[in-house]
């Protein structure tokens, strides 16, 4: 009898540390899920130019260009594990996270951190470069699910954190969710579906606007949209060929150019490819940059009209 009773209390006792495992466990899990990631914001401001698993899976990060100097901001908060230049990285900066996470910030222009330092999220780190083994201005972001290792076994997506993103697509230093894009503004208010959902339209008004950009001239401006500087200045009543930055340009269209009317999601990367044509040629007929935000309820020449 003695036996039986000592041996349901030893079941009781089992059980009862079983259940504190699973909850302990549980908690562990989700704060885990809370820090990694659901607070942290974007590093840097600019396009993304490359994603995580090209170049037959070797790519471990993602790759976001822009112009040199612009600022790099830490992820999280954290240690300055490493800080230093190499000939792959260029200047580099890796951090150690709270949770265990690590983040790398290559190619900068500058460090403007100390190893053994610790920073706080969206803390100036360095700035967007070109340095060690790079093509053209830009971050190259990694984040590792522990310690960074030379084989990068422990790299994931930085998606995986922010949420899914492609290239082409502007990304939003210092947010969580950066993929506002260039097409609608933040914290625009969503737009009601429109009534016609055809992907392109025949243009019926004679008329579309352009707004002059840093640099550009009236002539520039006419080769892009093949026109003459004469059409454009009688269309615009201009008396010169002087135009400002910011001046808003009415561009003849012929009647048989199709046009796409952006919806709340678009970009322009998206939208060159459902239409299949290239995003460079899209932007050309447009007058845009990769930089540009789109809107809503705008009209873009997809095709110029023979």
């Amino acid at each position: 009898m003695l036996l039986d009773y000592a041996r349901r209390f030893l079941i009781v006792i089992l059980l009862g540390l079983c259940v504190s495992i699973m909850f302990l466990t549980g908690r562990e899990v989700k704060a885990m899920a809370n820090e990694t990631g659901s607070k942290w914001v974007f590093p840097v401001e600019g396009v993304i130019t490359d994603l995580y698993g090209t170049r037959s899976g070797h790519h471990k990060g993602v790759d976001i260009g822009g112009d040199i100097g612009s600022p790099v901001y830490a992820a999280a908060g954290g240690i300055v594990s490493k800080s230093y230049f190499s000939e792959s990285y260029g200047h580099v900066v890796f951090i150690i996270h709270d949770n265990g996470y690590e983040t790398v910030y290559a190619h900068l222009n500058d460090r403007g951190v100390l190893e053994n330092q610790r920073v706080a999220q969206g803390e100036r780190i360095g700035s967007v470069g070109n340095t060690g083994r790079s093509t053209g201005a830009h971050l190259h972001f990694e984040v590792h699910k522990g310690k960074w290792t030379l084989d990068k076994l422990n790299a994931v997506n930085p998606f995986e954190l922010f949420g899914e993103g492609e290239i082409g697509q502007l990304v939003f230093a210092k947010e969580h969710d950066p993929y506002q894009t260039m097409d609608v503004s933040v914290n625009l208010e969503k737009v009601p579906d429109q009534e016609t959902n055809d992907i392109k339209e025949n243009v019926t008004e004679s008329r579309f606007i352009h707004t002059v950009k840093k640099n550009e001239t009236l002539w520039g401006i006419s080769k892009q949209y093949g026109k003459t500087v004469e059409e454009l200045k009688k269309e615009n009543d201009l008396d010169s060929s002087h135009v400002k930055v910011h001046q808003q340009l009415v561009i003849p269209v012929q009647s048989n150019d199709y046009l796409y009317i952006v919806k709340n999601g678009d970009t322009l990367h998206s939208i060159a490819k459902s239409h299949y044509v290239d995003l460079t040629q899209l932007l050309v007929l447009n007058g845009l940059t990769m930089t540009d935000v789109i809107h809503p309820h705008q009209k873009l020449i997809i095709k110029k009209g023979s």
